[in-house]
């Protein structure tokens, strides 16, 4: 009998740990990622730039480049710069934005790339995705998958608590995204990965169902793992299925409708995804996560994050037209504006009683 398996792509090395920065270069050389120790190193101008004087002891072959910013044009002239150099691998030192600007910067010069996080903001830390700035808004743009990952909880601990909180609302709104791709799957006939979708699932519940904090390093273990379990599930399936439905439908219209206002990208999706599950007629597991997301300060209310009830209702309506070809509770209701309005008044009375 045949034995039919596949290959899972996803980084070589994940050290999540307190202190794992002090071995980055050990772990770089024992894995063969860069045993030369010529490295491309991508830095933000804030908790990257800070880490800089840090590290270059430890890493004397690597050459510096600041990028400003997480747009198209930053990854266009981190690449442009790298171009020729021979370096070994690319490593990016920062948030979000420095990653995702890394990893289309890698992409385009053709070099693996190791993603050390800084903060814990949303699950792009360890996606085949670069979500970046560009003249129409923001885009998303697929890449490899990192060849390594490193957080170092001791770093992540000094980092701003919203970042934090904020990549708590995005590993719970996989539960969303997941209820999302079923319903597409009933409805549609979209086949649906099994293993993603249960990887993206028990991603979000470990977070969801942690009784710890973001000052404990048990919890910011499980929620570091959680997103690098979000962003292999993404690889697995090939698109960003897992772990983006309709509750990121609303946050790519808040960031669309209101760019100077938007809140940060995990908070407004924690707030789709509370939102989202109400819509589908799941109130208890609505609950559950408005209960999850208000235990950790994260937003569960429109106002919460300065927009207003309107403005809300607006989101919600723009919504699907952000992600044409995606099926959600949005499309599956095609709700008017009244309809979307009535039933956020009873979401709010819902979660507040």
């Amino acid at each position: 009998m045949p034995v039919l398996t596949r290959l899972i792509p996803s980084p070589v090395v994940v050290d999540i740990n307190a202190g794992a920065l002090a071995d980055l270069s050990k772990v770089l050389a024992d894995q063969r990622i860069s045993t030369s120790g010529k490295l491309a190193v991508a830095v933000s101008d804030g908790s990257g730039a800070r880490l800089r004087e840090r590290l270059a002891p430890e890493l004397p072959g690597a050459e510096w480049y600041p990028v400003d910013g997480g747009t198209i044009d930053a990854a266009v002239t981190l690449a442009d710069a790298m171009r020729g150099k021979r370096y070994d691998a690319v490593v990016g030192l920062g948030g979000g934005k420095i990653i995702d600007v890394t990893k289309y910067a890698a992409a385009r010069v053709g070099l693996p790339m190791v993603a050390v996080a800084t903060n814990l903001s949303h699950d792009g830390i360890c996606s085949p995705v670069s979500t970046l700035d560009n003249d129409n808004g923001r885009g998303s743009y697929g890449v490899p998958t990192p060849i390594a990952l490193v957080i170092d909880l001791d770093v992540i601990r000094d980092a701003p608590a919203r970042y934090v909180r904020a990549g708590i609302g995005d590993a719970v709104s996989n539960i969303s995204a997941i209820a999302d791709w079923e319903l597409s799957h009933r409805e549609t006939g979209e086949p649906i990965d099994g293993l993603a979708a249960a990887m993206a699932r028990s991603a979000g519940e470990a977070v969801l169902r942690h009784p710890g904090g973001i000052g404990d390093d048990a919890f910011l273990t499980t929620l570091s793992e959680g997103l690098v379990l979000s962003g292999i599930a993404m690889s697995i399936s090939g698109d960003t299925r897992p772990s983006s439905g309709a509750c990121h439908e609303i946050s790519h219209a808040f960031d669309l409708l209101y760019p100077q206002r938007a809140a940060a990208h995990g908070e407004q999706v924690g707030l789709g995804a509370a939102f989202a599950m109400h819509l589908r007629g799941a109130y208890e597991d609505a609950g559950v996560i408005a209960e999850a997301l208000r235990h950790h300060g994260l937003p569960v209310l429109p106002g919460e994050i300065g927009f207003t009830e309107p403005e809300f209702v607006e989101a919600v309506r723009y919504a699907p037209q952000t992600r044409p070809g995606r099926y959600t509770i949005l499309e599956h209701l095609d709700l008017s504006a009244t309809e979307i309005r009535d039933a956020y008044a009873d979401y709010a009375k819902t979660i507040s009683s």
